[in-house]
């Protein structure tokens, strides 16, 4: 694991307009939310899309939060492990599939989980999937789930790029 980063300073939510205060509280003051009030312009469509990726996937969220785990360890951001941690294990991912997410190997997992960490992988190495792969994957995943699957692989790594560069810690920690 790579050691945290010192954070940058978090902007002062008093002074941005009501509607960004609104919302960081209406999302816990979480820190992921508060430093992302750096880019005010950008947070509103930040925040819809984190929620939609989340909330309205067409991946089991089981399968859903194997992936962001997959991504938080590739990308070795505790922010983000920390939360989803919590998440995957409140949702019934069990320590096993902790595990191979954290390892990548595949051997303790179902054929289906087995498969969705294998294309998390390939396109978090090869940023793509070979025409077979891309075949192969729609065996068993609809067009949804595998466009759900491509987009929660990219927005965590972009999510993951930004709680490392700015050294967002879990709420709690000394700052």
């Amino acid at each position: 694991m790579v050691p945290p980063r010192e954070p940058l300073p978090y902007p002062d939510i008093d002074v941005l307009p009501p509607h960004l205060q609104d919302a960081v509280t209406s999302r816990a003051s979480l820190n992921i939310f508060r430093m992302i009030m750096h880019t005010p312009a950008l947070a509103p469509s930040f925040l819809t899309l984190a929620n939609d990726v989340l909330q309205q996937n067409s991946l089991p969220p089981t399968w859903r939060e194997l992936v962001i785990l997959r991504v938080g360890f590739r990308y070795h951001c505790g922010y983000e492990l920390h939360h989803h941690l919590n998440i995957g294990r409140a949702i019934g991912v069990t320590e096993a599939d902790i595990a191979a997410a954290e390892s990548g190997s595949t051997e303790s997992l179902g054929e289906e989980e087995a498969n969705i960490l294998r294309l998390a992988d390939l396109i978090l190495t090869n940023h793509t999937l070979s025409a077979a792969e891309r075949t192969a994957a729609l065996k068993t995943l609809s067009i949804n789930q595998l466009a759900d699957l491509t987009l929660t692989v990219g927005f965590y790594q972009l999510v993951c790029n930004f709680l490392n560069i700015f050294g967002v810690q879990p709420e709690g920690s000394p700052q």
